[in-house]
């Protein structure tokens, strides 16, 4: 009896796996597709980190802009440096002049209606310092002696009246902190911020930051996404 001649179907042959030539077209296009798909992913994560720079940013320069509301209305005199031992030096008075940005014929000493405390601490001010802007950052985590606003009966606004320095013997000093912690530059992944004062260009190759911190800015010259800026110009 003559041998039977058997042939594989369709179906056999596909459940046998796949031929070389096949895997080999199916690699070239998985790498094809990864490679456009690099680029795509490397901008998206670079667009992240610069939406994560701009609120970093937007953070520290509140936390400077409330510090300097709760400094306002308030003029350190004594000794230079205040009391030693990290006791509130000087005294707290009243500033008998008109705040920026007071509306016309307004009292003098209003200040801003957000400031519900004034700091009370002189020793963290030096003669360089006048603005009463931070020291610095440290000063904004680490917390400053506080005493809550004086307010007059019927006002509205946050003033010093007249017995606010009879009522700040009586008042417990507390601590008010404007920042959990220094952030982190999420383009340099460093915290080496670049900070600017009060008597500087805001530019980062005249900034030290020496006097006070005015601005904060990032440390790194690389171009952004728009390609028209660095960073260190947010």
């Amino acid at each position: 009896m003559a041998p039977t001649a058997f042939r594989l179907s369709p179906s056999a042959h596909s459940s046998s796996g796949w031929t070389l030539v096949e895997l080999i077209i199916a690699m070239t296009v998985m790498a094809i597709l990864a490679l456009g798909a690099i680029p795509m992913i490397k901008t998206a994560v670079r667009r992240q980190k610069e939406s994560q720079l701009r609120e970093t940013l937007r953070t520290m320069r509140e936390a400077i802009k409330e510090f300097r509301r709760d400094t306002i209305g308030i003029q350190c005199t004594g000794a230079p440096g205040g009391a030693p031992g990290g006791a509130p030096g000087g005294e707290i008075t009243p500033n008998p002049q008109p705040q920026p940005n007071q509306p016309p014929g307004a009292p003098p000493g209003l200040t801003d209606p957000r400031s519900k405390v004034v700091v009370a601490d002189c020793t963290i001010f030096t003669v360089d310092n006048p603005d009463h802007y931070p020291p610095d950052l440290e000063t904004l985590v680490s917390g400053v002696n506080v005493l809550p606003r004086a307010q007059p009966a019927g006002s509205a606004t946050g003033s010093l009246d007249g017995n606010f320095l009879e009522k700040q013997g009586q008042l417990a000093f507390k601590k008010k902190h404007y920042l959990r912690e220094i952030p982190t530059d999420p383009i340099t992944n460093k915290k080496d911020w670049v900070f600017c004062s009060s008597w500087e260009t805001q530019t980062q190759e005249s900034c030290s930051g020496k006097e006070n911190v005015f601005d904060v800015r990032s440390r790194s010259q690389e171009k952004t996404l728009n390609g028209r800026e660095t960073y260190n110009e947010w």
